[in-house]
């Protein structure tokens, strides 16, 4: 190893950081500890930029490995790992969005962060590590970069805040608070957020963070002092020098076109008429530098220009590219019962964003089945994501869903899952589906709008509706900054943060933020709470309960129902049978699901109500415990010398002593009874060991069953 472990202290917890040479060759590499999870971290250049690469290509990756468990997974044909799951796309996503904006600008050559999972123990979760991982072989290493970030997660148990809880702890915890940062001038800048909440209220959040500084500067701290001791020099990252001359000419060029062409309300007018002038200024320096190609050069500083003109506008004048004002929030609208035949649906409409979200209610046998190195089990809720390409006006190969598709799902998932009803109240398994039919930026938080109209058109009992609005920021380089409230297009893509944050009346449920800037302040991230907060409540009310108020008191017609019945857990191998027998039959005959839990709880969905009442009464039948003092007509299943053995309830039967087969003396038992007749009897006693004596002679004529 290249040098001995550096550790860090955070309350009762222990991270070890330990720059190793296993991976020698990459540019930097780190071992990150706590407790038994041990994570390794990789950083690599390329050795060379791509020729007239507009953008900087970074690719994080985080690596679930079976092995770290201790387990053996994967399809029974090819037992190992496949496809990252949707978890560890979004813990390479979280990694990406806080090391993303510390490079240095105009560096262009590839870069790949590959987080790799060696060891887990179950108590602690490798996400965090990961991050702070990827922070310290990027500042050890000599590829160019603005860190190292310091990066902890927050919980709250009791009245106490936690750090880097274990997974016990988050499940107690009504906060799940994930931040990064960097140090400037010896403040804690915020340049990642991801978190969930038990609608929680905004100060909460507040003082979390208050609470991280410390332990986030700590890190910061460490992360230097060992790059200090053992880091590279950095390679100069070339950037291209300024053509002042060129610059100057553009800016003659364009003038005031680029402000006419960008203060258009409407996206897609606006962008044409943006793309016109681009088109315009790369013809007209073609015609002024026929012998050199300046196209390269004058995108990129067109670019900066309308970053420019966007910052200076907002900061200046207040001025917005749709003329609202800083705060105001875009149109909004929304619908229920949008299709005649799916369980659910709801479209929100917030100006040219417009979500359509369908739901789906299921049987507790369609839940998804996780199977992964962090988690293995059953998933009864789920959001998915759409971005079809005409949803911005693009045309491009329709694929699978990509991760900023997951992401997006995933997000809108986290937010609306406080609200959804628990499964003892409502057992349905439950999926909805996003489609993004037009986008002008925040369709994640529109997404949250319309998924709950659907569920409350689908008549999920939620708790409450869940809303979201997404917060820019513009800010120049003295700090001066202004907040914009529904970000879209260009406030998006040239604004300096998208910080979203979804929630219900009570509180909030998810935050989402990115930077690309170095980081903001804690003052700038209470104003945006607050301003979110006013947003989220406008929607809820003005929109939302305008549309539903609550949840129709009825499921669709088109919805399964459910029906719940509860056996002795010593009676499931009956209902199932041999080989799945008996279940199947039931199945067969009745033409509905069941789903039978350990505890003894049974599912039976059905299309239709009658089928499911078919379907119950065989199975209380089949499992109906017997009762003394009750009297059965029953079937003769064998014949001993000292009584009859009668199957009183499918597969249970009782013993009809000899003297309990009628008021006289009998010599034999075949003088009363023979195999196979159907008698009355009754219940007289079910001893200790669970056997059931019965009696003929003590019979009413009519049995009650």
């Amino acid at each position: 190893m290249a040098a001995q472990p550096h550790t860090i202290k955070l309350q009762d917890k222990t991270i070890s950081l330990e720059l190793t040479d296993l991976a020698e060759q990459a540019n930097g590499s780190v071992l990150v500890r706590q407790g038994d999870t041990v994570i390794l971290v990789t950083a690599v250049a390329a050795s060379s930029a791509f020729a007239n690469q507009g953008f900087f290509p970074l690719t994080v990756d985080y690596e679930e490995r079976f092995y770290a468990a201790g387990k053996i997974l994967g399809s029974r044909f090819v037992r190992r790992e496949g496809r990252p799951a949707d978890e560890a796309i979004i813990t390479a996503r979280l990694i990406d969005r806080a090391i993303r904006p510390l490079f240095p600008k105009g560096f262009r050559k590839e870069v790949q962060v590959i987080v790799t999972c060696l060891s887990w123990d179950a108590e602690n979760d490798s996400d965090v590590l990961g991050l702070l991982g990827a922070s310290l072989s990027l500042s050890v290493s000599d590829i160019p970069w603005q860190g190292p970030v310091g990066a902890v997660r927050i919980a709250k148990i009791q009245d106490a805040f936690v750090v880097n809880p274990t997974y016990e702890q988050r499940k107690q915890s009504p906060v799940d608070f994930v931040l990064a940062g960097v140090k400037e001038k010896g403040e804690i800048l915020l340049n990642m957020i991801e978190a969930e909440g038990q609608e929680v209220a905004e100060d909460v959040f507040e003082q979390a963070l208050e609470f991280a500084k410390p332990f986030l500067s700590q890190m910061i701290d460490a992360q230097e002092e060992i790059a200090k001791k053992f880091g590279k020099e950095k390679v100069d990252p070339k950037e291209t020098p300024r053509d002042e001359e060129l610059e100057r000419v553009i800016k003659e060029f364009l003038g005031k076109k680029l402000e006419q062409a960008l203060f258009e309300g409407d996206r897609k007018t606006r962008m044409g008429k943006v793309n016109d002038v681009q088109t315009e200024l790369l013809a007209f320096l073609q015609e002024q530098y026929p012998a050199e190609d300046k196209s390269r050069y004058a995108k990129d500083f067109f670019e900066e220009e309308v970053n420019r003109v966007v910052h200076e506008a907002a900061l200046k004048e207040g001025k917005r590219v749709d003329d609202r004002k800083l705060d105001e929030i875009r149109e909004l609208e929304g619908r229920v019962g949008i299709l005649p035949r799916t369980h659910g649906t709801g479209l929100f409409l917030r100006g040219q964003t417009k979500t359509l979200s369908i739901l789906t209610l299921g049987a507790p046998g369609d839940q998804k089945l996780m199977e992964g190195m962090e988690f293995s089990g059953k998933k009864r809720f789920m959001h998915h994501y759409n971005f079809p390409p005409y949803a911005p006006g693009e045309v491009k190969p329709l694929r699978g869903p990509g991760r900023r598709d997951i992401g997006h799902g995933i997000l809108a998932e986290k937010a609306l899952l406080p609200v959804i009803p628990e499964v003892d109240k409502f057992p349905y398994t439950i999926r909805i589906v996003t489609e993004v039919l037009s986008s002008n930026g925040s369709t994640s938080m529109a997404s949250c709008c319309s998924a709950s109209l659907a569920l409350m058109d689908a008549g999920v009992p939620i708790k409450n509706p869940v809303a979201g609005i997404s917060i820019g920021l513009m800010q120049d380089d003295k700090g001066d900054y202004k907040l914009l409230c529904d970000i879209q297009g260009p406030e998006d893509h040239h604004g300096d943060m998208d910080f979203k944050v979804a929630g219900t009346k009570d509180g909030i449920t998810a935050i989402q933020m990115d930077v690309k800037l170095r980081g903001i302040t804690s003052k700038i991230f209470k104003e945006a709470l607050a301003l979110a907060r006013d947003t989220r409540h406008h929607i809820l009310q003005d929109v939302i309960a305008k549309v539903l108020d609550k949840p129709r008191a009825q499921l669709s017609p088109w919805a399964p129902r459910i029906i719940i019945i509860n056996i002795n857990p010593e009676k499931i191998g009956l209902l199932i049978g041999p080989g799945g027998k008996t279940i199947n039959k039931i199945i067969e005959e009745t033409g509905v699901q069941i789903d039978i839990e350990e505890t003894g709880q049974v599912f039976i969905t059905a299309d239709k109500e009658d089928q499911g009442k078919r379907a119950l009464e065989i199975i209380e039948a089949l499992v109906r415990e017997v009762k003394v003092g009750e009297i059965y007509k029953g079937k003769v299943k064998r014949i001993m010398e000292f009584g009859a053995f009668v199957e009183v309830l499918p597969g249970q039967e009782g013993l009809v002593h000899i003297s309990k087969l009628a008021n006289r003396r009998v010599e034999k038992v075949t003088d009363i009874v023979k195999i196979g007749d159907v008698i009355p009897v009754k219940v007289v006693e079910i001893d200790e060991q669970g056997r059931i004596n019965l009696s003929l002679k003590d019979a009413q004529e009519k049995p009650s069953t």
